[in-house]
């Protein structure tokens, strides 16, 4: 199997000005994140914009990207939603253009029970040979996934990690230190990052390195050297603009502040819209006090 890499961003979808789909500045930006210290991609999540897409604009979006990084970056296809047959079928189809992993997103609006969950999982992890990367995110779901259940689902060969974005700390903690051997967990949140590291997860699936690459893998890396003065400096350096990210909806500051810093991602697609003035007032001294990773 690919291995997904430690610094893993969730990336924004570029449009035009139509609304369609800019695949050519998809490509481009990948590139760019790839330049920036991103190991990983995941195409068609969240931040995203993954719900106001349809399953062939997903399947053309993975294809262009995985083409345009190669075997430079990890490719992780968001492929799942509260339709199982549909999550299925995209999956399945997913893996047929390359993908190098599926994102396995706890359903929302369904509310299933934890049985429910890991039978879910476990026949869309069955139906493809393809790595998959659990994704427990309660805050848009309205349901947690139990750390009972995600150890289950850590026994299954190719679910090979969880995006965990609950907060419990003591939650992931018992995930980290429970499952077995080869099983990784990221955090789910930039502002989680460093005490998720410091107590064993793996990386980060993260917004803020859509702009930002460069120096969360420079905080990451001093954790792994064991330099956690230096790190627990840099995440609190870096806090203010990962809060920053999330006061409104994401990914609407993320693809703002792109934007802003130079890139062409394009508008939203509704029900997302441009910020209020009233949050470009506040946000955009907090994003000049950091330099941009991001090549543009």
């Amino acid at each position: 199997m690919v291995e997904f890499g430690r610094l893993l961003t969730a990336m924004i979808t570029p449009f035009h000005e139509d609304g369609s789909i800019d695949y050519l500045q998809a490509r481009k930006l990948a590139k760019k994140l790839v330049a920036s210290g991103t190991e990983g991609l995941v195409i068609g999540g969240t931040t995203g914009e993954s719900p106001s897409m349809s399953d062939d604009e997903k399947i053309r979006l993975f294809a262009e990207v995985k083409e345009e990084v190669g075997s430079t970056a990890a490719v992780i296809a968001g492929t799942t939603d509260n339709n199982h047959n549909k999550s299925l079928e995209l999956s399945i189809e997913s893996e047929k253009v390359g993908v190098d992993g599926l994102l396995l997103t706890v359903p929302a609006y369904n509310k299933p029970t934890q049985e429910g969950l890991y039978q879910n999982f476990k026949a869309i992890a069955k139906a493809t040979k393809l790595p998959g990367l659990l994704y427990n995110v309660p805050s848009r779901t309205a349901l947690n996934m139990t750390a009972e259940t995600t150890l289950r689902l850590a026994e299954i060969d190719n679910i090979i990690g969880v995006k965990e974005a609950s907060s419990d700390y003591t939650q992931i903690t018992n995930i980290i230190d429970k499952s077995p051997d080869g099983f990784k967990v990221w955090s789910g949140n930039d502002d989680e990052t460093f005490p998720i590291m410091c107590v064993g997860g793996y990386g980060v699936v993260s917004v803020a390195s859509n702009l930002y690459g460069t120096q969360i893998s420079t905080m990451m890396k001093y954790i792994l050297d064991g330099n956690i003065e230096k790190a627990a400096d840099e995440h609190k350096r870096m806090l203010p603009i990962f809060k920053a990210l999330f006061w409104v909806t994401n990914p609407i500051p993320i693809k703002y502040a792109v934007n802003r810093a130079g890139f062409n991602a394009g508008s939203y697609r509704l029900p997302l819209c441009t910020p209020d003035n009233i949050f470009l007032k506040d946000f955009n001294p907090v994003m000049d006090t950091y330099d941009v990773d991001l090549p543009v």
